[in-house]
């Protein structure tokens, strides 16, 4: 694990351009979301032999997302792109088949320069060479930096990021609280509910405390959510745990939420209070939030 000290975002961007010698290395890295790191390289033929290279250094700077980086050369500002080159034995091969052809035939005339110059093949332009001479340290400076412009977007996001996952998780936690306050009560409510169907049935006369005490009882252990509660809260402390840990924290944070989830569910088929409801319906809205965002983290 990457000993980072913030969450970071999927999403990011950077550029860097190196100068060695008279190459200029551009590299281009962009990063999406998604659930693996994905590292997709685009290189020049001759920085081919360092593509393993460049892929561990991706790897050793980022642990999720969809990579993408794409690395040009080209010669510095003032550099001849291109230049011009004689073949000097096809002009001659030329000029000797033109005479032999005019002696053959009797033909009047000579072949001059600008004829010898138009044929082809004789003048021809040549690209300059931009391969590196060292084609390793070329790249690896200029991947290093934009992987660090890369880097630092993905911590900027990541900060706005964390700052609204612990909004949200005290909005969670003020539900959970909501919850834990109602349970009680809901016992009461569903004990008195319970006296009164009996009532109805029976009537006063032939109402059995002890009966009513007994299926109160058991109602109310069917129903009870503080166990869920005790977990809930257990699960929003290690939340911020690991918002506080920061670094790749996106898997955790990812398994942490189905906890959640699971435990609000339990809570909603046990509620039979409409305020406890109410709570348990607010939380999966939280929740989904949560999720949307845990989504776009590393």
């Amino acid at each position: 694990m990457l000993g980072f000290f913030m969450v970071r975002s999927m999403t990011g961007f950077g550029r860097a351009e190196v100068n060695h010698g008279a190459i200029v290395v551009t590299v281009e890295a962009r990063s999406v979301n998604h659930r693996h790191l994905d590292v997709a390289l685009r290189l020049p033929r001759a920085l081919a032999a360092v593509e393993l290279d460049a892929r561990r250094l991706v790897q050793a700077r980022l642990e999720r997302g969809r990579v993408d980086v794409a690395v040009q050369l080209a010669l510095q500002a003032g550099q001849a792109p291109s230049r011009v080159k004689l073949d000097v034995d096809l002009a001659r091969d030329y000029l000797a088949q033109a005479r032999a052809l005019a002696a053959a035939v009797d033909a009047p005339g000579e072949a001059d320069l600008p004829w010898v110059l138009d044929r082809p093949g004789v003048l021809r332009l040549e690209e300059t060479e931009t391969a590196p001479a060292e084609p390793w340290p070329a790249l690896a400076e200029a991947l290093g930096q934009a992987l660090d412009e890369l880097v630092a977007r993905r911590e900027a996001e990541g900060e706005r990021l964390g700052q609204e996952l612990r909004t949200l998780h005290g909005e969670l936690a003020a539900l959970v609280t909501t919850l834990a306050a109602r349970a009680p009560a809901a016992v009461v409510r569903r004990e008195e509910r319970l006296r009164e169907r009996l009532r109805a049935l029976l009537g006063e006369t032939g109402v059995d405390q002890g009966r009513i005490l007994t299926e109160a009882a058991v109602w109310a252990d069917k129903a009870d959510v503080a166990e869920e509660v005790v977990r809930l809260r257990a699960h929003l402390a290690e939340f911020t745990l690991l918002l506080d840990k920061g670094g790749p924290v996106g898997r955790a944070l990812d398994f942490l939420l189905q906890e959640l989830h699971r435990e609000v569910n339990t809570v909603g088929s046990k509620a039979d209070d409409l305020e406890m409801s109410q709570a348990m319906l607010a939380a999966k809205g939280v929740l989904e939030r949560i999720r949307e965002q845990v989504q776009n983290l590393e």
